[in-house]
C-alpha cells in the first residue's frame, strides 16, 4: 500500500479517534494540551520529533495542526510509522524509526562494476533505509543498463535485518542480454532507398560480423542523433523542405530486440536562387566576399555549401581582427519554383586581442608542451587562421585523441579568451610488423616508442627488427625545443647486422647520428644533421660476384646532411588531405674512407573524394655521385619491398645475372598512385581497401662488366589491399603483381604488417 494511502488512513484513524474522546473535544477550541510525550525513538532525539510538530505544550487540540503534523514527520523520511494519541491533556507521539543501512551490495552485475553502480545510486551506508529511495535507485540501475543496450534486465532489492535497527541492502540484478536492433523500417522515402538510408544513420541491423561494434545495440540517444543525421543527409540533397514525422520503437512480442521505424516526409527537391549580402562592417563591401561564396545560382540547394560560406567569411573577417562577427545566412523559400535565396547578413563587430589562453584537459602532458604550439599569445591580434594552424600543430604531436581550440569573450569587449581542450590518448607504442618473402621468408620487427616522455613532450625509441638474415638495434630521443628554443635536438645509435643474400656477403653498421631542426616559416621545417658510421662487409660467398668481392673490409663515413620539409597535411599520423614536398641532401668526405653527394626527394599528394573515397600520390627518387671515387655498395640505393611492391628487397636495378647478386644504383625513382574505396561491408567493422599502381627505376651502378645487367627500364607493378583496425592494432595486407619488369629482377606476391599501441 502506497504510504500517501497509509498516511492518510492514520489521519482519519486519528481524527475518529478525536470524537471518540468525548463531547469536550467536539466543541470548538475544548481541551489544552498539557505536554508532549513522544515513545519509540531509538537514535533520533525526542526533541527532533517535537520540532516539527505545530503543536506544543499550551496549545488547543486542533485536528487540523495535528494533521499536519503526522505528515511533516512522515516527510521526513525517518520513520516506518507515526501514531499519535490523547491521554487526559497530553499529547502521546509514538514513532517507529526507520532502518540505517550497515552495508549496500550489488550481486549479479558482470557487465558494470561496483563502483560505477554505487556512484549512481542515492543510498549509502549509514543513511536512512526507505522503501521509496529503494525504488528510486532500482530504477536508476534499469536506466544504467538500457543506456547499455540491456534491456531485459531485472533488479530484485533484499533487505537482511541486522540487530540495533539495521540492515544490510542487496540488489540482486539480472542483466539479461544486450538488446538488438532486429529491423530497421523506412517509411515514406521515394527518393532514397531504405538501403541508402540505412547506410546514413547510426543504428544498424544485428548481424554477426558486428560482434566488435554497439551499433547494433538499441540505445535512444543514438536513435535521436539519427533523426538528425537523416535531416542533413536530406538538406545535403537539396530536400529544404525535408521532416521526420517519428522515429519508434517497440520490443518484439518476445522482448528480446527492437524494431525500429523511422517515419519521414522527403519533400520537393530546391536549388539556390539569388546570393546577396547585408553588411553592417566599415570598409567592408560586397565585391570582398563574394569570392568566398560556394554557393551559386541555379546549383541543388545544399545546407553543407551554406555552412562552408559562413565559415569562409566568419574565416577572412576572423583574419582581419572580427573575432566575435556574426555572420546569419537568411533564406528567402520560393515554394512555386522551389529556389531558395540567400542573403548573408554581417552583424557589427570590433577587432579584438587575445586576452587569455586557457589549456584544459592535459592530465599527463605540461602546459608549456601545448602553449609552446601555439601561434598565439596573450597580447596578439586575433587571427583565425593562427588560431587554426595552432590547433593543427598541437594535433600533429599525436599526443591527444582530440583537439578543439575556441574563443571566448574576453574581460573587454575587444578582448577574447582562447580555450584549448584536448583529450589525452596513450602515447606509448609497441609496433609489430611481419612481412614475406619467397628469398627471407617470414621478416618481423618490433619498436618500443614513447612520444611524450614524462609530459615532456620527449621522443625516445628503441627498435629492434630480424629475419633468418639480419637485425638491427637502435636507439633515438628528440627533444623537441632544444634549451627552452624552438630548436629541436636529439641523436640516433644503431647497430645494423644483416645478410644480404640479395648480395651474397653479410654487412655490420655500427654508428650514429646528431640532429637539430627548427622552422624557417609556416609548415616549412629545415634538420640538420652530422653521422659518424662504420661499415664492415664481411663473409662474402665463394661463388659471389667479382664486383661483391672487391667491396671486403672496413670503411668509415663522416657526413653532414640536410633536410627540408614543406608539409601541408591535414594529418601526420593518417593523411587525408593535402600535400608533403621533402629535399635531402648528404656529402660525406670531411674525414672517413669515403667521398660522395647524395639528393633525395620525396613527395607526397593526398585528396579526399569523400569520407570513403580517396587519392593519394607518393612520388620519390635519389641520386648519388662518388667524388673522386666509386661508391661504395652500402651507400648506394636499393628498391624493392616496401619501397616498390611486388617486388623483393632489393629485387630491382643492376644485378650481377651470373650470381643473381643486387649491386645497387646511384640512381632511382619510384611513383606511386593509390585509390581507397569502399569495401561494400558495414563502414562500423572500419574496413578500408586499395588499389595501387607503382613505377619505377634503379640504375647507374659504378661496376661494368659483361655479366652486369644495368638498365634504365621502367618497371611496375599494380596491386591491392586492404587495412582495418583490430583490437590488436592496425593490420594492412598488400598482394602486388608486376606488370612491367626485366628477367633479372626479383618479385614478392604479398607484405602482411600490424601494429598495436599501448
Amino acid at each position: 500500500m502506497p504510504s500517501s494511502i497509509k498516511l492518510w488512513f492514520r489521519v482519519i484513524a486519528f481524527a475518529v479517534g478525536l470524537l471518540a474522546t468525548g463531547p469536550v473535544l467536539a466543541q470548538s477550541g475544548a481541551g489544552t494540551v498539557s505536554e508532549v510525550q513522544v515513545q519509540g525513538t531509538q537514535r533520533i532525539d525526542p526533541g527532533t520529533v517535537r520540532s516539527y510538530l505545530l503543536i506544543q505544550p499550551g496549545d488547543q487540540f486542533d485536528p487540523e495542526r495535528l494533521d499536519r503534523s503526522l505528515k511533516a514527520l512522515f516527510a521526513t523520511g525517518l520513520f516506518a510509522d507515526v501514531t499519535m494519541r490523547r491521554q487526559g491533556d497530553a499529547l502521546i507521539v509514538n514513532v517507529v524509526e526507520n532502518p540505517i543501512i550497515n552495508r549496500l551490495a550489488f550481486e549479479g552485475n558482470n557487465r558494470i562494476k561496483d563502483e560505477e553502480l554505487s556512484r549512481e545510486v542515492e543510498l549509502r551506508p549509514r543513511v536512512v533505509f526507505t522503501r521509496t529511495r529503494v525504488q528510486q535507485d532500482v530504477q536508476r540501475i534499469v536506466e544504467i543498463y538500457r543506456r547499455s543496450g540491456r534491456y531485459g534486465v531485472t533488479i530484485e532489492p533484499k533487505v537482511i535485518q541486522q540487530p540495533q535497527n539495521r540492515v544490510d541492502l542487496v540488489f540482486e540484478i539480472n542483466e539479461g542480454k544486450l538488446t538488438p536492433v532486429q529491423t530497421i523500417s523506412i517509411v515514406g522515402n521515394k527518393r532514397f532507398s531504405d538501403s541508402t538510408l540505412r547506410g546514413v544513420i547510426q543504428t544498424k541491423e544485428s548481424a554477426f560480423y558486428r560482434f566488435l561494434s554497439n551499433a547494433d545495440t538499441y540505445d535512444p540517444d543514438r536513435l535521436s542523433f539519427d533523426r538528425e543525421l537523416l535531416r542533413r543527409f536530406y538538406l545535403e540533397s537539396g530536400y529544404a523542405d525535408f521532416q521526420v514525422l517519428s522515429a519508434v520503437a517497440e520490443l518484439t512480442p518476445n522482448r528480446e530486440a527492437f524494431v525500429v521505424t523511422f517515419t519521414i516526409e522527403e519533400g520537393q527537391p530546391y536549388t539556390f536562387g539569388k546570393m546577396g549580402f547585408e553588411i553592417a562592417l566599415p570598409r567592408i563591401t560586397e565585391e570582398d566576399l563574394k569570392e568566398l561564396l560556394v554557393t551559386e545560382e541555379g546549383e541543388r540547394y545544399d545546407s553543407t555549401k551554406v555552412d562552408d560560406s559562413v565559415d569562409a567569411i566568419t574565416d577572412k573577417l576572423g583574419n582581419l581582427g572580427y573575432a566575435f562577427v556574426d555572420v546569419r545566412p537568411k533564406a528567402g523559400r520560393n515554394p512555386d519554383n522551389r529556389t531558395i535565396d540567400i542573403t548573408y547578413q554581417i552583424g557589427e563587430a570590433s577587432k579584438v586581442f587575445v586576452d587569455r589562453i586557457d589549456i584544459v584537459g592535459n592530465v599527463r602532458t605540461l602546459d608549456r608542451v601545448i602553449r609552446r604550439e601555439m601561434n598565439l599569445v596573450e597580447g596578439d591580434a586575433f587571427n583565425v587562421s593562427n588560431m587554426r594552424r595552432s590547433e593543427r600543430r598541437i594535433r600533429n604531436l599525436g599526443f591527444f585523441k582530440s583537439v578543439k581550440v575556441t574563443n571566448s569573450e574576453g574581460s573587454a569587449p575587444d578582448r577574447t579568451n582562447v580555450q584549448v581542450a584536448v583529450e589525452e590518448q596513450p602515447t606509448g607504442e609497441i609496433s609489430f610488423g611481419i612481412g614475406y618473402s619467397s628469398v627471407e621468408a617470414v621478416i618481423g620487427d618490433v619498436g618500443i616508442r614513447e612520444r611524450n616522455l614524462l609530459g615532456r613532450g620527449q621522443d625516445l625509441r628503441f627498435g629492434v627488427s630480424g629475419s633468418a638474415s639480419s637485425t638491427e638495434y637502435d636507439i633515438s630521443f628528440t627533444e623537441p625545443y632544444f634549451l627552452g628554443r624552438d630548436v629541436s635536438a636529439g641523436f640516433d645509435l644503431f647497430r645494423i647486422e644483416r645478410e644480404q643474400e640479395e648480395s651474397s656477403y653479410d654487412e655490420v653498421r655500427t654508428g650514429g647520428s646528431l640532429r637539430a631542426g627548427y622552422d624557417l616559416a609556416p609548415d616549412l621545417r629545415q634538420t640538420v644533421n652530422y653521422t659518424l658510421k662504420s661499415t664492415e662487409i664481411t663473409d662474402i660467398d665463394s661463388d659471389a660476384s667479382r664486383f661483391i668481392k672487391e667491396q671486403e673490409g672496413e670503411t668509415v663515413v663522416s657526413q653532414v646532411g640536410q633536410t627540408l620539409t614543406y608539409d601541408k597535411r591535414d594529418s601526420r599520423v593518417d593523411p587525408r588531405d593535402g600535400y608533403i614536398l621533402q629535399f635531402t641532401s648528404e656529402a660525406a668526405g670531411a674525414g672517413g674512407d669515403e667521398r660522395f653527394l647524395r639528393l633525395k626527394g620525396k613527395s607526397a599528394y593526398y585528396y579526399p573524394i569523400d569520407e570513403i573515397w580517396g587519392l593519394a600520390f607518393l612520388g620519390q627518387a635519389g641520386y648519388i655521385i662518388g667524388l673522386g671515387q666509386d661508391v661504395s655498395i652500402g651507400e648506394r640505393f636499393f628498391i624493392g619491398g616496401h619501397t616498390f611492391r611486388g617486388f623483393e628487397k632489393a629485387g630491382v636495378g643492376p644485378r650481377d645475372v651470373v650470381t643473381g647478386d643486387a649491386l645497387g644504383g646511384n640512381q632511382y625513382y619510384v611513383g606511386s598512385a593509390e585509390l581507397t574505396f569502399p569495401t561494400g561491408l558495414p563502414e562500423d567493422l572500419g574496413l578500408r581497401a586499395f588499389v595501387f599502381t607503382d613505377v619505377g627505376s634503379l640504375w647507374n651502378v659504378d661496376a661494368s662488366g659483361a655479366e652486369v645487367r644495368d638498365l634504365t627500364s621502367v618497371r611496375a607493378s599494380v596491386g591491392l589491399g586492404v587495412e582495418f583496425v583490430t583490437a590488436f592494432g592496425r593490420i594492412r595486407v598488400d598482394a602486388a603483381q608486376p606488370v612491367l619488369k626485366e628477367d633479372f629482377d626479383k618479385t614478392e606476391l604479398f607484405r602482411f604488417s600490424f601494429g598495436t599501441r599501448f
